[in-house]
C-alpha cells in the first residue's frame, strides 16, 4: 500500500493506494496521527484507490476518528469503493464516518461551518 500526504489550504488528504490489511494498516495509522497531531484541523482520507480493506484497517479508521473527536479535527473519508463502502456498511459505521462521493464535494463540506456527521 502507498499513503501519500497532501496539504491544501488549512486542509490534510491522505491518499491510500492498494490493501488497507493487518500489515500495511500500520502505515496509514502513523500518517492519520501525524496529521490529526498537526496544525491543520481537517483531515479527509481519499480512498480511492483501495481496492480491499480488512478489519485492521477499519480499525486505524476508527482510531482516527476516535483522535478527531479528541483534537477536534473535522475528519472525513471519501472516493470509498463499492468493496470498502460495504464493508462500512455491515459495520453500521457507515453512519458513524462523515463520508463524501469525491474530493470536490468533501472539500466544500469539510470547510463548512455547519456540523456534518461523524465528527466533533
Amino acid at each position: 500500500m502507498k499513503v501519500l500526504v497532501r496539504i491544501t489550504d488549512n486542509n490534510t488528504i491522505i491518499d491510500c493506494t492498494g490493501d488497507v490489511d493487518l500489515y500495511s494498516s500500520p502505515q496509514l495509522r502513523e500518517k492519520l496521527l501525524e496529521s490529526m497531531r498537526g496544525a491543520n484541523s481537517r483531515v479527509l482520507v481519499n480512498m480511492s484507490g483501495v481496492s480491499y480493506i480488512d478489519s485492521s484497517g477499519i480499525a486505524t479508521l476508527v482510531e482516527g476518528l476516535q483522535l478527531s473527536q479528541k483534537t477536534r479535527t473535522r475528519f472525513g473519508l471519501f472516493g470509498l469503493r463499492s468493496n470498502a463502502r460495504s464493508v462500512l456498511e455491515l459495520a453500521r459505521l457507515n453512519k458513524v464516518f462523515a463520508i463524501f462521493d469525491n474530493e470536490q464535494e468533501a472539500l466544500e463540506k469539510i470547510s463548512s461551518t455547519e456540523p456534518f456527521s461523524g465528527l466533533a
